[in-house]
């Protein structure tokens, strides 16, 4: 993990295209700007993690269709 001090104003590069800037400091909470393309998902790592565990829920909960029946599905009468 890399470790970097900054203060209020100050900001970190990451690649060409994301940016993160001190935006505040107040008691033990700190504030960040993310600048990124729209394209980038950004979501705090609780959200994150509760994103990932749904995801996979519902992967596990899909029964897969038998390819047989896709095939009657898709071929014309």
């Amino acid at each position: 993990m890399l470790v970097l001090t900054r203060k209020i104003g100050e900001s970190i590069a990451i690649d060409d295209d994301i940016k993160i800037v001190v935006v505040q400091i107040k008691g033990g909470q700190v504030r960040l700007g993310i600048e990124a393309p729209r394209h980038t998902k950004i979501h705090r790592e609780e959200i994150y993690i509760a994103i990932q565990e749904q995801n996979k829920l519902a992967a596990e909960s899909q029964t897969p269709t038998p390819l047989k029946n896709v095939a009657k599905s898709v071929r014309p009468s």
